[in-house]
């Protein structure tokens, strides 16, 4: 009943001035991605929109930008040129919300490009390592193609799809995109330090992939009933799983099993997540709903950020006006942690930059984004130390910022607010 087509004839589906969803993560369909882009010649103002996107992004060359225009709801590295070349944008949105502009038609979408398992005896694909808004783009857009890989794992959870929800397909067998864990720092380590002493037995975490996570996660083997209620996770809870660090068994959502909405890592944690029922992957607008984040008792979200200042507010996704990364879904945990009983929302950061610069300032740099307010942080924790902020005043938020800067940074950004501050 179903014909498969080479990468070529899937991309000819696309036609100038069609907008292009193209599924999230290490799950990003290579073969249809470099296929899409080779017709730069054919067509004319097709948008490409997504999150971060794992692999090759050949679509967002600048010497395409007649062809092709990237509009990042999440800027990965790969396209983050496309914002100062003049052919990308950003579009901030929470990760909870995104299903919803293409369920509400706010975001229309032309063309679908995801990836998936090879059907099973009843014809049920599995989106695999990645959910997120897919499915809500495969029920929004007018045409889904799929690259149908032998090598991507069926995961449990939402994540099934029937082959006849493929509008075309094509069949390529080729290795899923790897993340590989890289290793903390002696700063790293010792901010995993006092995250962990934050984590209290039974407490459910939120956690990315990263070094600071990474190093979170070496301090908890001795933790005891630990949950995964998380956006993403990598191959550093796999140990801790098989332990029963993780087991899940005092979450309040989906107790005994691990939620996440998205995987990177290597192959080992594609093959660890391949057909295990511990694994619960769910849609973006389930997994990041603040109403079921804070149905897990202890729920702990740990966030970075590129700066904090002296009140509290949180930038984590520009540098100054040039936009870096994404809104994503800090804000979906650190809010719903905050209202969890007995949660803590945490920000983690170096103090200074790979520059030197401090990260803790007195005021954000002009034009920054706050993502996260002042009133949603609980904790803020660099290597000097933990600011517990939950409940101060700005005097005592002040204090408590300064004493976890960098030494050399800490008497002039005290200095630089206070007379600010009292300068007006």
């Amino acid at each position: 009943m179903y014909q498969s087509k080479t990468p070529e004839e899937a991309a000819k589906i696309i036609k100038s001035n069609d907008r292009v969803y193209i599924q999230m993560g290490a799950a990003a369909p290579q073969a249809l991605i470099k296929a899409m882009s080779e017709r730069h010649d054919e067509v004319r103002n097709v948008e490409v929109c997504h999150l971060h996107i794992e692999g090759v992004a050949p679509y967002a060359d600048p010497k395409y930008k007649n062809s092709f225009h990237v509009n990042s709801f999440f800027i990965g590295g790969n396209v983050r040129h496309t914002l100062q070349a003049g052919n990308g944008s950003y579009t901030p949105v929470f990760l909870s919300e995104l299903p919803l502009l293409f369920k509400k038609g706010i975001v229309p979408l032309d063309v679908a490009l995801i990836q998936v398992s090879p059907p099973d005896k009843h014809g049920y694909c599995s989106l695999g390592v990645t959910i997120g808004a897919t499915l809500a783009a495969i029920d929004a857009a007018k045409h889904v193609i799929a690259q149908i890989n032998p090598q991507m794992p069926r995961t449990h959870g939402a994540g099934i799809i029937h082959i006849s929800e493929l509008d075309t397909f094509v069949e390529v067998d080729e290795p899923i995109m790897e993340h590989q864990k890289g290793t903390p720092s002696d700063v790293e380590q010792k901010i995993g330090d006092y995250i962990a002493e934050l984590i209290e037995d039974r407490s459910t975490l939120q956690m990315g992939v990263g070094n600071i996570p990474n190093a979170v996660l070496h301090r908890l083997g001795n933790h005891k009933n630990l949950g995964l209620h998380t956006e993403m996770f990598s191959d550093g809870v796999i140990d801790l799983i098989l332990k029963d660090v993780i087991n899940g068994n005092y979450k309040g959502v989906s107790p005994g099993r691990a939620m996440a909405t998205f995987l990177m890592g290597s192959r080992k944690l594609y093959d660890y997540v391949d057909d295990n029922p511990f694994i619960e992957m769910r849609e973006a607008d389930y997994v990041n709903d603040v109403y079921m984040i804070r149905q897990n008792p202890r729920m702990v979200a740990i966030n970075s950020a590129i700066e904090v200042d002296l009140t509290g507010q949180v930038c984590a996704d520009s540098i100054g006006t040039r936009m870096y990364s994404g809104v994503g879904g800090q804000m979906d945990f650190i809010r719903g942690a905050s209202l969890s009983d007995g949660g803590k929302a945490i920000i983690a950061l170096p103090s200074v930059t790979n520059r030197g610069d401090s990260r803790i300032v007195p005021f954000l740099k002009p034009g920054a984004g706050v993502v996260t307010t002042r009133a949603h942080v609980h904790y803020v924790v660099t290597e000097y130390g933990v600011a517990n902020l939950y409940g101060k005043t700005i005097e005592d938020r002040v204090d408590a910022l300064a004493r976890i800067a960098h030494p050399d940074y800490r008497e002039n950004i005290l200095k630089t607010y206070t007379d600010t501050v009292k300068g007006k």
